[in-house]
Parts: C-alpha cells; sequence; structure tokens
C-alpha cells in the first residue's frame, strides 16, 4: 500500500510539473514574450557596461556618443562575448581575439575616435563615421568624393569594389541567399541598424536614469 502511495504521489509531482512547464512556456512566449526576455537580457548587459563605455569615450572628449558606442555594441554583439565590441580586426588581430571586454571596448572606442578624426577632416557626416566602424577609414574617403553624406547606395558600390579586388576572402561564404550578396564587403546596411538600436538604448538609459531618480 505505501508504494501504491509514493507511486500516487510521484506521479502527481509529475504531472504538476509538466503543467507548470507548459504553463510557464505560454506566459514567456505569449505577446512576444520570448523577445521581451530576449531584450532585457541585452539591455541588462549593455546598461551594465555603460559605465566603462563613456570613461573611455571621455579621455577623447566624445562622452555624448556613449548611447551610440551602446548602439554599435548592440549591433555588433548584444553585449555578448569577450569581444563585446568586435574590435579585435580593427587592431590587426583574428576575429575574436580579444578575450577581455574591457580591452574590447578600449579598442572599439579608440576606432571609434580614429574613424571620427578622420571623417571631420574629410568632412563627411555622422552616418559616415558609423558606416566605417563596419568598412574602415576607406569607405570615408569613398564617401568623401562623392557627396560628402552616406547612403545605402554607396556602400553598396564601395562594397563591391572592394569584393571585386578580393573575389576570393568577400564572397558571402558562397550564401547567393545572403541578404549582402553580393555586396559581401562589410554590411552596407550596418548604419541604419546602428541608429535603431541607439535610440532604444537611449530609450533603456532614461528609464534607467528616472528609475534611480525616483529611488533617491
Amino acid at each position: 500500500m505505501k508504494k501504491k502511495g509514493c507511486l500516487g504521489c510521484l506521479g502527481f509531482l509529475l504531472s504538476f510539473g509538466i503543467i507548470f512547464l507548459i504553463a510557464l512556456v505560454f506566459l514567456v512566449t505569449r505577446d512576444g514574450g520570448t523577445d521581451k526576455l530576449m531584450s532585457k537580457l541585452v539591455e541588462k548587459r549593455l546598461t551594465e557596461y555603460q559605465p566603462l563605455v563613456e570613461s573611455e569615450l571621455e579621455k577623447y572628449g566624445l562622452k555624448d556618443y556613449t548611447p551610440l558606442l551602446l548602439g554599435i555594441m548592440y549591433q555588433e554583439s548584444n553585449g555578448r562575448g569577450n569581444d563585446p565590441m568586435q574590435s579585435s580586426e580593427s587592431n590587426g588581430l583574428s576575429r575574436n581575439e580579444i578575450k577581455e571586454p574591457e580591452q574590447s571596448i578600449e579598442q572599439g572606442v579608440a576606432h571609434f575616435y580614429d574613424m571620427y578624426s578622420y571623417a571631420q577632416k574629410k568632412g563627411v557626416d555622422l552616418d559616415t563615421v558609423i558606416q566605417s566602424y563596419n568598412m574602415g577609414p576607406g569607405y570615408i574617403d569613398y564617401v568623401a568624393l562623392n557627396g560628402q553624406k552616406h547612403t545605402e547606395e554607396l556602400a553598396k558600390e564601395f562594397s563591391k569594389i572592394q569584393v571585386e579586388k578580393n573575389p576570393d576572402v568577400y564572397k558571402c561564404g558562397g550564401d547567393k541567399n545572403n541578404f549582402r550578396y553580393p555586396y559581401c564587403y562589410g554590411d552596407y546596411t550596418y548604419s541604419e541598424k546602428v541608429n535603431e538600436r541607439t535610440l532604444t538604448v537611449k530609450e533603456w538609459i532614461g528609464n534607467s536614469a528616472t528609475a534611480d531618480a525616483n529611488q533617491s
């Protein structure tokens, strides 16, 4: 009799556990719950990095660009990994060779400053600076010679030139369904994506500041 009682209890607990898991999955996925959960995780990561990004930018007198650099981080990695700014290659290293987030941010901010300073000399706009974080200083030169203002078409043209120079390197992994194909050097939509993410970051920072003010 005791065995049957134990088995009954076990069965009840298993049934309850299954029902609980189903309910949890339903609550998380209902009304875009999964997306909201992921967004909260990204927000947590980026706001944790905010003081460090701000401190690095302050060295160059560019503190006001903190939301933008966090927007770049958002685009590059969602704030994940040891190289959240994906800045290894800008320092002549292999992809993800940087193993410390602090070093990644230091190099990422330095790379942004280099692009920003060069862009100032060339008289091009901020969107060109953002795009050059992805495509390098050559894109700044290209825009300077073609209207001094970034457009997606200019980014495509520049990408195509680089692909033609190194077709075996820039081939989108051979995937013709890749949205970038045949413009496989960099991401010609990079600036647009970063600007969208920067707006989201500004909302997060604003909400965080309001919450801190309410607590004080």
